[in-house]
């Protein structure tokens, strides 16, 4: 039986190669794209394809979705993964800066998925955005973060209703904080012990627990799920903002 393949964004780091290595673990076909050759060549697992591409070009998506087919000759999943944050006050936030969250986040999410579309149809597969609970719930310093993140969650509905009837899947992970090397390197202690309080599981959650929540997604064992957005957030979105003294 042939393989199935999955197209993984942003995949050379974090949550994106935590969810490659499981996709090989289930024994699929992966293509990872980063625009970061370095790190990409660096890690990119054996047996994976390596695209060093920029989400945001918009004559890049076409190509690795067409690199990705010469390769392993479908595409069964589509992860957009790839991202960037850069928080800030509203005051401070700039045309230049909005953009630049935008281009990413926002423009090379909807120019992958589009490219991916077609065969996505011939495999009536899946795609998975990964939006942020930043998306679902406002916090200070994140004007342009948390609006491209909301707006990827609303891209992703548009995808479920439009794109149904071809047997595709549209569905959205909303991670909370997640304990990757570039969030340990930049969370004060201050910050680690805020979300410690904050979240009703009392920790970060880990690249491999939100890699399990988009294989699934991605998955047969979610065959009748679409146009949602699940919180990978250990519980931080159904605290509001409630205070945490007083669960203790």
């Amino acid at each position: 039986m042939t393989k199935k393949t999955a197209l993984i964004t942003g995949g050379a780091r974090g949550i994106g190669l935590a969810t490659a290595e499981l996709f090989l673990e289930e024994g699929w076909n992966v293509s990872i794209v980063d625009w970061d050759n370095d790190e990409l060549a660096k890690a990119t697992p054996a047996g994976t394809l390596a695209l060093p591409l920029d989400i945001s070009n918009p004559q890049h998506a076409p190509q690795m979705v067409r690199e990705t087919v010469e390769r392993f000759g479908q595409i069964d999943a589509l992860v957009n993964n790839a991202g960037i944050a850069d928080f800030g006050p509203i005051e401070a936030t700039d045309f230049e800066r909005w953009r630049r969250i935008m281009s990413v986040n926002l423009d090379g999410t909807f120019l992958v998925s589009q490219a991916a579309v077609p065969e996505l149809k011939k495999s009536q597969g899946a795609i998975v955005n990964i939006a942020s609970i930043s998306g679902l719930r406002a916090s200070t310093l994140r004007v342009a973060y948390g609006t491209s993140k909301a707006a990827v969650i609303a891209l992703t509905e548009q995808q479920a209703a439009e794109l149904g009837e071809f047997g595709i899947r549209a569905n959205a992970i909303a991670p909370g904080p997640v304990r990757t090397k570039l969030a340990m390197a930049v969370h004060t202690q201050d910050i680690i012990d805020a979300y410690h309080d904050a979240l009703p599981l009392n920790r970060y959650g880990t690249e491999r627990e939100l890699a399990q929540a988009i294989v699934f997604l991605c998955s047969d064992k979610a065959s009748y799920i679409t146009g949602q957005t699940l919180a990978v957030d250990g519980g931080f979105q159904s605290t509001g903002i409630g205070l945490p003294t007083l669960r203790q």
